[in-house]
Order: structure tokens, then sequence, then C-alpha cells
């Protein structure tokens, strides 16, 4: 199961005619982006890139547009009807981890170095495939990626327990805006009813972790234990490892940050990108003036120069 809404997968519209509706209802109630965006709340470059049909909504934006903009329903209608990720092609050797998600009950997952993939914005998936590939590869391994995404992040979706070692939020992915972004999704998911995100921060020595990022996968009827060697997938539902595991897994969650205070230092690594972004941006203006004003002594010192005419003894300046 590869598409996010099979039971709407015949039905009619599109991200861009979302995006058409949604910026009509917005106009009509004379809001601008910046103000529909502090209503939701969210940030203004996801209004815009929504509107633009180049981002896929939850259905909570949607819900909290229509409540917003007063259109009786529509937007969460459509939401549902618009097949966001029509056939979403996955790695062959990961299409298995895809389709036991399309039914898990519940899934824990501990991470390290990288966001996992059912937290990552589009820009930071677009940065991560970026190293490997380019151009359309790029951009249908991103649809991929956040094609697993909305079941996770409905109304009623499973439990998602999530672990981030700091190195996930330290590792640098694409720009400081992209990373900043990034931390701002994580805050805003983390406040899901379904969702749980914590962070075990790199000065806690003492806190026993995995050997490596690992998934425990709970589905109807059998638990798994899930993990990725370089372009392969390990699946391994033997009791005892499963057992395992899962006491490490609980053991990490007690000693490390609770979610609060995890959404806490979420939020300051967050500032710190945001800070080094404006900084960035305050060294580039500088250099620009000092590039200009460079510019400027060159073509004042290439300036022809022409003599000055000095009055004889005795005569005095026109």
């Amino acid at each position: 199961m590869t598409r996010r809404n099979a039971d709407g997968a015949g039905g009619a519209g599109s991200a861009a005619l979302f995006g058409e509706v949604l910026r009509h209802y917005r106009e009509v109630a004379l809001l601008t982006q910046e103000a529909l965006a502090r209503e939701i709340p969210c940030d203004r470059s996801q209004v815009a890139k929504i509107e633009a049909g180049t981002r896929v909504p939850s259905d909570q934006f949607a819900k909290r547009c229509d409540e917003v903009l007063d259109t009786g329903g529509v937007l969460t209608r459509m939401w549902g009807k618009i097949d966001w990720y029509p056939a979403a092609q996955h790695p062959d050797w990961f299409e298995r981890r895809v389709e036991m998600e399309a039914v898990a009950v519940g899934l824990r997952e501990y991470q390290e170095q990288v966001v996992p993939g059912l937290l990552q914005t589009a820009e930071y998936a677009r940065a991560i495939f970026s190293r490997s590939a380019t151009g359309d590869e790029v951009e249908e391994r991103v649809r991929a990626r956040l094609s697993r995404q909305p079941r996770f992040l409905s109304d009623d979706g499973p439990l998602y327990v999530a672990v981030l070692d700091e190195s996930c939020l330290r590792t640098r992915v694409g720009s400081a805006e992209v990373m900043r972004d990034q931390c701002a999704h994580l805050l805003s998911i983390g406040r899901r009813p379904n969702i749980r995100i914590q962070v075990a921060p790199a000065d806690h020595f003492e806190v026993v972790r995995p050997r490596q990022s690992m998934s425990l996968i709970e589905l109807p009827d059998e638990r798994w234990v899930y993990s990725e060697s370089l372009d392969h997938s390990h699946f391994n539902n033997e009791p005892t490892a499963y057992a395992r595991y899962s006491r490490t897994y609980d053991v990490l969650r007690a000693d490390i940050l609770s979610a609060h205070e995890s959404a806490a230092l979420i939020s300051d690594v967050m500032e710190e990108y945001e800070q080094h972004g404006q900084l960035r941006a305050e060294r580039g203006y500088l250099d620009q003036e000092q590039l200009q004003r460079r510019q400027r002594r060159q073509l004042h010192r290439n300036r022809p120069r022409y003599p000055r005419r000095r009055p004889r003894p005795g005569q005095q300046e026109p």
C-alpha cells in the first residue's frame, strides 16, 4: 500500500487545486498569508508552499483553515479525497518496511545522526537525497518518503514514539534555514496526541543506547525489530530479540529528557540555527557593502585626472 489515501485514490483534485481553493478562501476573508499563519499557527512559508502546491498539508491544517476561514468544511473534505502521493515508488529493499507501516498499531524508533524519515520536512529530505541524486530522481525520492507520513499524522494515527540522539539535531543537513524549519516541524508534530519525541542529550554519558538506529514495529498479530545497513533492511521477529531491544528502549526513554524537556532543547537548537542564519545574512550584507566600497574606490582611482589650474603670482582665482 504505497498511496496515502486508498479510499480516495480515484477522487478528483490535486495539491495545486487544494492550494488554489485555500488561496481563494483566504483572500475572501481579507487575510494575508502571514495573518492566516498566525491563526493556524504555523510559519508563513508553510502557507505559501501549500498554496503553491509544493507542500502537503496535514489534516489538522485543513481543519484549522476551515475554522479560521469559515469554509463549511470544504478544505477538510478536499484533503480526504486527494491522493497526495500517487504511485509513490520505494526502493525494493525498503518496500517491506513501508507495508508494515501501513498496518502498524505502534512504532517506536531510536535514531542517530539524521532525523527519521517519518519526521522529516520536504526540504530536509531533499537536502539528504541531493547528496547522491539529481533532478527528477531527488523529487521522486522525496515524494516517496513523504508518502509514509500522513497515516501517522492523522487524528487516528498509530502510536509513534521517536527517541532522537542529539546528533540528529546537531548534524547539519542543508542550510541553517532547513535545520531551523526541521526543528520547528518536530515541535509542531510532537504536540500530536499519538506522537512523542524525546531527545537523548550528548552529555548524558551514563545512558545506555542501542548500538545503532533501530525500530520496534508492532503489527496487529506480530512484532518486529527493524534496522538498516547501507542499502539493506534487517528484520527480526524472534520474541527474545524483540523483548531485549524493547527493554533497552524503555530504559533509555526513562533515563533521558521527557517529551516536554526535549521540546525545550529542540527550541533552543532551533533558535541557534535562526541566529546563525541571521548572522550569515548580516555578514552577506556587510560583504556586499565592502565590495561596493572597493568598487567605488576602484572607479575613483581609474577616473581620469585633470590638472588644476593654479593662479600666477599676483592673480586671483575667479
